[in-house]
């Protein structure tokens, strides 16, 4: 599986996939954001919306670069390419170092929305996981959008509009994100550089996910460590079997959280050594490094720990394809398989028990998500999950 060099993005909406109907109305309102006074198609707040890899977050970053891209997004100005890379002063992008928003952090977010833009039109605000408010925090952001400043955009992301408190998504603009095709994603992979089987098989086995599907894609320990938990999970065969399963299982979540982060974590270090002047002497210097690098090191950790979570989800929605297939091939579905690389696993799988343990295995793992989105301990989570997916009847005695 391999990749060769991919052609050069010609606007900043080339990254959303399948999304022609958001494209349109995102450009719509650049048009209108960019005279004065701005048209009815801009608003200072929206909400985007949809299923985890939809591209909520891509789509938000895209939009926030043509409100301060001088030609709507072209994707290949200065203002354009430094969104894309995270350091355009005028467009903010914001994410939960731990599994919520703290209180103290919405509100200076708020300090920094009424900041004036430094050399755009607008100041952008992309909040990701805005789902991951705390009521406080999400109290504390109200009045920001109620009487926002008047050169701020809030950019909202969530998986849907239940997510945020009624006075929040009402005053939003909502932009409404859909899974896109397997077709469209391996489209769009190839359009990265992916060879076409590599690409066939990420956007099969990533379910639409696009970030998901990037790493499959890329990065060859991910995909080894898909097909890995999918082979412990057919192979279980008594308790020992079953708890050494669930350790492994949180091993590769970790694994694919520190891939995925590694590179944002070593860049973060050295523009932080830079901005702090590597290399400089004195003890008050050396003091504020080593308290400014401890801080960081802490958000990582948060972050790290989120991620892991984060994997483990997506683990589960493997998992859950995974029993989806053999559920299909036992009642003879006139589907694709996701997995269809293992087909004759799967068959072994079908052929081997009931429709009735399927659904109890599939039911297991969806307690296992919820169990996740409760705080429980990883671990713990993926052992409960695990004995029953092995004995599914036993449990329900």
């Amino acid at each position: 599986m391999g990749r060769t060099a991919g052609p050069v993005a010609m606007s900043v909406f080339d990254s959303l996939v399948g999304q022609d109907h958001v494209i349109e109305v995102l450009q719509a309102a650049a048009a209108d954001a960019s005279v004065e006074p701005a048209g009815p198609a801009m608003t200072h707040a929206w909400l985007f919306i949809g299923p985890p890899g939809s591209g909520r977050s891509n789509a938000a970053i895209a939009f926030g670069a043509a409100l301060v891209c001088p030609n709507g997004g072209c994707g290949l100005c200065e203002d354009c390419r430094a969104v894309r890379v995270g350091n355009h002063p005028d467009v903010e992008v914001v994410r939960p170092e731990g599994l919520s928003y703290k209180t103290e952090e919405a509100r200076a977010l708020v300090g920094r929305a009424d900041l004036a833009p430094a050399r755009a039109r607008w100041h952008v605000i992309v909040m990701e996981d805005a789902d991951r408010l705390t009521e406080s925090a999400n109290n504390v952001l109200l009045k920001s959008i109620e009487e926002p400043a008047s050169r701020t955009v809030w950019l909202l992301c969530a998986p849907s509009v239940e997510d945020l408190l009624p006075t929040v998504r009402s005053r939003c603009q909502v932009i409404g994100l859909r899974t896109p095709s397997t077709a469209a994603v391996a489209a769009f992979l190839e359009r990265q550089g992916v060879d076409a089987g590599t690409a066939a098989f990420a956007a099969r086995a990533s379910m639409g996910h696009i970030g998901r599907a990037k790493a499959l894609a890329t990065i060859e320990s991910v995909r080894n460590r898909r097909h890995d938990v999918l082979v412990m999970m057919r192979d279980l065969s008594d308790l020992a079997s079953c708890m050494a399963a669930a350790g492994n299982i949180v091993e590769a979540a970790k694994a694919d959280a520190e891939a995925l982060l590694a590179q944002r974590e070593d860049a973060e270090r050295e523009e932080m050594m830079l901005a702090l002047g590597a290399g400089a002497e004195g003890k008050g210097i050396k003091r504020v490094t080593k308290a400014a690098l401890k801080d960081l090191e802490d958000r990582q950790s948060a972050r790290r720990n989120r991620s892991v979570r984060d994997e483990l989800d997506r683990v589960l929605v493997d998992l859950l394809a995974w029993f989806r297939d053999v559920l299909a091939l036992q009642q003879e579905a006139p589907v694709e398989l996701v997995n269809e690389e293992m087909r004759s696993a799967l068959a072994q799988m079908a052929d081997d028990s009931e429709v009735s343990d399927t659904l109890l295995r599939i039911a297991a793992i969806r307690d296992a998500r919820q169990a996740l989105s409760m705080n429980v301990a990883p671990q713990l989570a993926m052992e409960a999950m695990v004995v029953k997916v092995r004995a599914p009847r036993l449990a329900i005695r």
